[in-house]
């Protein structure tokens, strides 16, 4: 190359420069006025609460939470009545939630449990709800499937400001179903940072009653979650869909198998379980010994039930199931095999046992 090609080429990389930076800086000022951006930077949080990723990741707090007084949860919450109408009381608070035996998890619940307490209601019922924020943040309720008026719906920045910590709000509203019904299996859960809320337990059960009910031996509610765990310090984080966010313990109830209950019956009985996806991830439910019948999705009767063994609940998912099971001890189970362990051990996990008129584990088998 000739001097004056060398030459050349510096002015040209010269001018190529002086034209780049400016456009560089005029689209770092651009994003940084972004409105994702600015909403970070003021605080203003819509249904994402955190102002980074980095927080929303984060351990949640465990110095001073003290351990659960309740062992099991969504337990069915009492009320009080103020006229015709029914009035529930929740807290939000965190605890340390034993799910097996040696592991707790940091968890934020509704009274003191994962899941929460349930709420049951006869359709139509007009209903109270007074909801006080004892969590180190704001937070929001969701009546997950139930037509609420608009101001009711809890979802923060749009229909009500966050409550903050410390603070009180009250829900009000009808049981009735949103899109018709008369009755079926719902949910209420937390829409402020769900992502890390509902990942550290802020959900629970709510059935509503219709007019003319079927007669069951067992009426089973099951919410599935997931935990993120270190076993050693017992740091707590919501889990996520990520590399390191990944969950190592899956819960019935709030318990990891062996420690999940039981539904006891005889043989031939008929069982309703409701199927909730309370967590993050999908879980396909396997019923040993028997079929199921679908009768609902996302409380709402089906037109045409259908037989399965299998039924895929995705988060916010419902589905009403019912068997009878022959003599014998069967298991409900998830059919990921990672979601049957507990911190990689097996068996563990999202598995129960369907105990119909036996006891005790067979040694050998006949033809």
């Amino acid at each position: 190359m000739t001097n004056r090609t060398s030459a050349v080429a510096g002015v040209a990389a010269l001018l190529v420069a002086a034209v780049a930076l400016p456009l560089a800086l005029v689209a770092l000022i651009r994003v940084g006025d972004s409105p994702s951006n600015t909403a970070s930077a003021s605080g203003m949080s819509g249904m994402s609460g955190s102002s980074s990723m980095s927080d929303h990741m984060a351990a949640a707090p465990s110095a001073g939470v003290p351990d659960a007084a309740a062992n099991r949860g969504g337990q069915l919450l009492r009320h009080t009545t103020d006229g015709d109408t029914w009035v529930f009381h929740l807290t939000a608070k965190p605890v340390k939630w034993q799910i097996l035996s040696g592991i707790r998890v940091t968890a934020w619940t509704y009274n003191g449990t994962v899941p929460g307490p349930e709420i049951r209601v006869p359709y139509g019922q007009k209903v109270r709800v007074v909801v006080k924020n004892e969590l180190p943040e704001p937070t929001t309720v969701h009546w997950h499937g139930i037509q609420v008026p608009n101001a009711m719906d809890g979802v923060p920045g749009v229909t009500q400001q966050p409550i903050g910590v410390g603070k009180t709000f009250t829900y009000a509203f009808r049981a009735i179903p949103a899109g018709g019904g008369q009755g079926g299996t719902f949910m209420y859960h937390s829409h402020f940072d769900e992502d890390r809320q509902g990942g550290l337990g802020l959900s629970a059960p709510l059935i509503i009653d219709p007019p003319t009910r079927t007669s069951y031996a067992v009426d089973k509610t099951l919410m599935l979650a997931e935990w993120n765990v270190n076993t050693q310090s017992g740091d707590t984080r919501p889990p996520m869909d990520m590399e390191g966010m990944l969950p190592n313990y899956f819960t019935i109830n709030g318990k990891s198998y062996p420690a999940t209950d039981s539904i006891n019956v005889k043989a031939g009985e008929r069982v309703l379980v409701r199927l909730v996806g309370a967590g993050q991830f999908t879980h396909p439910m396997h019923l040993h010994g028997t079929a199921f019948t679908v009768i609902a999705k996302d409380g709402h009767p089906l037109a045409s039930p259908y037989k399965a063994d299998v039924v895929n609940v995705a988060p916010g998912e419902r589905y009403d199931i019912v068997f009878t099971e022959p003599r014998g001890k069967w298991i409900l189970h998830c059919h990921i095999g990672h979601h049957l362990t507990n911190d990689g051990e097996s068996p563990g996990g999202l598995l129960m046992v369907v105990n119909a008129g036996v006891g005790g584990i067979a040694s050998s088998g006949t033809p």
